[in-house]
């Protein structure tokens, strides 16, 4: 973005040449006038109020900055921008996310798998800037948060407020890909793509995993499992988000690989284990580097012109200061 003039001489002479000019001007004294004492002999001569003269400065001021804007709105002051547009519809990209308490389990380098979860997601979006990326959530039940959208801010903002226990503690996995099947049927994208993020193994919905990841193979989607931490004792640090109790301590996590890996191939699809942060974020790196789709774009220059709203402001300085000389300052000398 950047800001300029389309006549920057004109634009030289309101910023610099008159402001200059009226300091000089107003430093000298003019020679062709004579200063003639009003009043009586011998009594005091008539004098402008203190107030008064403060005003005609005033309104000499602004005067001047009016003429000086004239000038600023005949250089043709405007805002240009570069935009890219793009030319193809990219990929539509659907995340499932796994909302259930277990996510606040710290084994991820010393963070939860929830907060790792939503940044690494957040950072994939920027990366496809050409792609329509949506949110949908899982607990107890299963919602679409965001539908697939190039409105990056939207699905940030969403992600952002996004809470554990947002959907109860449960996890229907089986609800969520049925949520991500239904909103992804009449997709017009060449390529559609579901993302499931999930610590655990399908605990409660009255759709099976399996059967609704077998919808998405039938839809033609591709479909990824991303299977995040491992089994055991974890410590974990969850806040209920409507009783506010937080609870802390180590919780014995239930996570199970070969369920989530039989779940992706009911859906034709992959799946990655990511133990770690660091395991994570190469889950991540695999989805980018085999989702791939081609971006065409260019790139539009926009110019907005203020030209207008210079010279408006212009018309009512000058206005204002002819008003006041002729009324306000008749009155008072």
């Amino acid at each position: 973005m950047s800001f300029g003039f389309d006549r920057p001489f004109l634009a030289a002479a309101g910023i610099i040449v008159i402001p200059l000019a009226a300091f000089i001007l107003s430093r000298l004294k003019n020679p062709f006038i004579a200063l003639i004492p009003l009043g009586a002999p011998g009594s005091v001569p008539f004098k402008v109020s203190k107030s008064g003269g403060v005003l005609v400065n005033l309104f000499k001021a602004l005067e001047f900055a009016g003429v000086c804007l004239l000038f600023i709105s005949a250089a043709g002051p405007s805002i240009n921008t570069a935009e890219t547009v793009w030319l193809n519809r990219g990929a539509d990209i659907l995340f499932v996310l796994d909302t259930s308490s277990s996510m606040a389990a710290l084994d991820m380098d010393g963070k939860s798998r929830f907060f790792v979860a939503k940044n690494l997601l957040a950072d994939f979006a920027l990366r496809r800037p050409s792609d329509n990326i949506g949110l949908a959530a899982v607990g107890s039940d299963a919602a679409l948060l965001v539908p697939p959208t190039a409105d990056r801010e939207a699905l940030f903002l969403r992600l952002e407020n996004l809470r554990l226990g947002e959907l109860g503690d449960a996890t229907a996995l089986g609800m969520g890909l049925a949520t991500a099947a239904y909103h992804l049927e009449k997709s017009g994208a060449k390529r559609r793509v579901v993302v499931l993020l999930t610590d655990g193994e399908n605990n409660a919905g009255w759709i099976h995993p399996e059967t609704a990841a077998s919808m998405l193979r039938e839809m033609g989607v591709s479909f990824w499992v991303i299977g995040i931490g491992t089994g055991g004792e974890v410590p974990i640090d969850y806040t209920d988000p409507y009783t506010k109790v937080r609870s802390t301590g180590v919780f014995d996590s239930s996570f199970d690989t070969e369920s989530l890996r039989r779940l992706s191939l009911s859906g034709g699809g992959n799946y990655i284990p990511a133990p770690s942060a660091d395991a994570f974020a190469a889950a991540f790196a695999q989805l980018d580097e085999n989702e791939i789709t081609v971006q065409r774009s260019r790139v539009v220059n926009r110019r907005r012109s203020f030209a207008f709203q210079f010279l408006i402001t212009a018309v009512c300085f000058l206005a204002a200061a002819r008003i006041a000389r002729r009324n306000l300052l008749g009155a008072m000398i």
